[in-house]
């Protein structure tokens, strides 16, 4: 049925045979295991030494402040650096961004200040023949997007109501499927492509003619992919014969884009389920021991660990170091009922063991009731001793996007090769509340940012008055924040476009148009406050609310108490519904998540006082969590009132973040892996989606 090629022998032939649709591969070939972890194998010598290697390189780069080393002259793109090596005859799955490790690369199409900062900042200086050029003679996406912002944008931007905006970096949040470099070789993508250029329509409107150059764009950098590819002597033209060669294969898709984008989130997808049927076959044939496969994941996921992007310090304090959000999806439930945890899923967590725990990349557990108790039981014990995975409603969000999804970023979720999404940091409504109190003056600068809508005069605050100004301030940022992101993902496109991410999609792809809330849980307690307490405005000598004084108690958000969590609920669907009503680039879908894991802090220390009693610059709560030490009622409280929050208002990800020991959940000497019972009512539409299932072979 179908093509046919040597590394496609032993497999299932159905749809995937005839068309580019891994999902299909998977679906008619891999193997759901039920098993515990005991086939699992530790690290080998050649493992031990190789991250014995990356230790020392680490406590270099720590010594050093921070960086290593820092490309100055070599504008990085797919094909500009050598290959480079840790020790190559130790290393299973080879490939750095830069011809050495530890070696950050320049990348100046984003924004040639921000690579000069980056730069200037660990002590380095751009080649001035570069900086003349991309500041003369090449126009970056950050020149194009301060040449479309309004003065408006720019004081949002100043001001910090809106933040963290991808205005001078890699947008990121586009997970390539990289499976497919494996499965179908270089050629035959390049093929598919060339086959979707010719057949665009011959009408040459300005999304026809836009289409054809970034087909053009995409076909380039497939062409580039197996030159890069060539270069560590691999001929990836054809697909992956063996495991080995199929980790490979993927990962210099991965590496390719990481070597031409320096995006907020460069996900890796959802690739365990995927290798593991390449490592089962091998396993058969008695080609590799287990020994060998995890030896090749242990080295996949070091490399992946070693990926590093030049930032500037303040892009550091925004998230709170250097991450990368490299995240793995693993495991979940088919749309057939079927679980998908294989050996693969055990053995990507297992390097948290054999390599230590790190924060990257992001080992994404897709969590359902339905998933097997032994990979439960292995789960939670890899989390007590790691602290190192994350897990996601599986049970939800397969209702929305189907069985083949993956995490970008940190909960944002999207079909691979087949979604991808607009990428727009937050809009902080904690300090939107304290502009409608003071018409529009922000509270810090005491500059006029948003509209002069009449201020809130009264000594105390009254909920109603304050509902309908805050409605109206949210109204204008939703706005204001939507026409700016516009002007980024236009810019985007034009100057910096994700050409390798986007050749490993197909042609028509969903966009989603992501936006974020910051403070939701500042201003439900504060809105709270004003609703069952008295709050009292103190003013500076101008007038201006600066400060609050609370009379009375109130009820806190995460702690099951539907007076507050209703409004928390109702805010972010107030705030949705703005967001929907404003035109986005391309057709966007508008999403929003609940999302602040590490920038809570840099938005709290932008922020004035705010009436639930946090002070001047003290830090949000990150995402949906209750701020802190407000949650009194545990911790099963604190994810109920946070599963309150409307889905369908949130579809971008809802995240709760804490930690806890497993003697506060009442067991002692074991694990505990069970499920907690949340009920979800879908029945309104809550779970809807405008692609449920689209695409998707019934097979």
């Amino acid at each position: 049925m179908g093509r046919n090629y040597p590394g496609w022998e032993g497999f299932k032939k159905a749809t995937w045979a005839n068309e580019i649709n891994v999902r299909s591969f998977i679906r008619h070939n891999y193997t759901p295991y039920d098993g515990d972890d005991s086939f699992l194998a530790g690290p080998t010598q050649d493992t031990l030494d190789l991250w014995d290697q990356v230790m020392d390189l680490t406590k270099q780069e720590r010594e050093a402040g921070g960086v290593l080393d820092m490309d100055t002259h070599v504008i990085s793109t797919i094909t500009s650096h050598g290959p480079g090596y840790l020790n190559k005859d130790k290393e299973r799955i080879v490939g750095f961004q830069t011809e050495k490790p530890f070696k950050r690369a320049l990348m100046p199409y984003g924004g040639i200040r921000m690579a000069e900062k980056a730069c200037a900042d660990n002590g380095y200086t751009v080649d001035p023949q570069i900086s003349e050029f991309f500041s003369v003679h090449r126009k970056t996406h950050n020149a194009g997007v301060f040449d479309a912002y309004t003065p408006e944008m720019r004081a949002c931007r100043s001001s910090h109501i809106i933040t963290g905006l991808p205005d001078a970096y890699g947008r990121g949040r586009i997970i390539g499927d990289y499976r497919r470099v494996a499965l179908y070789g270089v050629d035959r993508l390049i093929e598919d492509k060339e086959e979707q250029k010719r057949t665009t329509r011959s009408a040459m409107y300005s999304d026809v003619i836009r289409d054809r150059e970034e087909l053009s764009e995409q076909i380039r950098a497939l062409h580039q992919l197996k030159q890069m590819a060539a270069s560590y002597g691999y001929d990836i033209s054809q697909p992956a014969t063996n495991v080995q060669e199929a980790i490979q294969w993927l990962y210099f898709g991965y590496l390719a884009a990481v070597k031409e984008q320096n995006g907020a989130a460069m996900s890796l997808g959802r690739t365990s389920t995927f290798l593991d049927i390449y490592a089962e076959r091998d396993l058969k044939k008695g080609l590799f021991t287990e020994e060998q496969i995890q030896e090749m994941v242990d080295h996949f996921v070091m490399k992946l660990r070693l990926i590093k992007f030049a930032r500037t310090p303040e892009y550091n304090a925004l998230f709170s170091g250097d991450p990368q959000w490299v995240t793995e999806s693993i495991g979940g439930v088919g749309i057939d009922g079927r679980h998908m945890v294989t050996k693969m899923s055990y053995r990507f967590l297992h390097t948290l063991s054999n390599l230590g725990a790190a924060p990257e990349p992001n080992l994404t557990v897709l969590w359902s009731v339905q998933l097997p108790d032994n990979f439960k039981q292995f789960c939670a014990k890899t989390s007590i001793e790691s602290s190192s995975v994350q897990y996601e409603n599986d049970d939800l969000m397969r209702f929305t996007h189907g069985d083949d999804y993956a995490i970008a970023c940190c909960v944002s979720s999207m079909r691979v090769g087949k979604e991808m999404q607009f990428f727009g940091a937050r809009a902080n409504l904690a300090k939107c509340l304290l502009y409608a109190i003071n018409g529009g003056v922000d509270e810090v600068s005491k500059k006029q940012v948003g509209p002069e809508f009449t201020p809130i005069t009264s000594e105390y605050l009254d909920y109603n008055e304050v509902m309908r100004k805050y409605d109206a301030m949210m109204e204008w940022l939703a706005e204001v924040y939507v026409n700016t992101l516009n002007v980024i993902h236009y810019m985007h496109d034009k100057y910096c476009y994700e050409k390798i991410q986007m050749a490993l999609h197909d042609k028509n792809v969903t966009r989603w148009f992501a936006t974020g809330i910051a403070g939701l849980s500042v201003v439900a307690d504060s809105l709270s406050a004003i609703k069952y307490a008295k709050v009292k405005t103190i003013r500076d000598e101008n007038g201006i609310v600066v400060d609050y004084e609370t009379e009375g108690d109130f009820p806190k958000f995460g702690n099951d108490d539907d007076r507050v969590d209703e409004i928390a609920r109702d805010i972010v669907h107030i705030f949705m519904e703005h967001i929907r009503k404003i035109h986005t680039y391309r057709g966007g879908i508008p999403t929003t998540s609940i999302l602040t894991i590490t920038s809570n802090v840099v938005y709290g220390k932008a922020t004035g006082s705010t009436p639930d009693g946090r002070k001047k610059g003290e830090a949000f709560a990150p995402g949906a969590n209750p701020m802190h030490r407000r949650d009194t009622h545990g911790a099963v409280a604190s994810l109920a009132s946070v599963a309150k929050m409307p889905f369908i208002d949130a579809q971008d990800g809802i995240s709760n973040t804490f930690s806890i020991i497993p003697g506060a959940l009442g067991k002692e000497d074991r694990v505990f892996a069970g499920d907690i019972d949340i009920d979800l009512d879908c029945s309104n539409g809550a779970c809807a989606s405008p692609t449920l299932f689209e695409g998707l072979d019934a097979e």
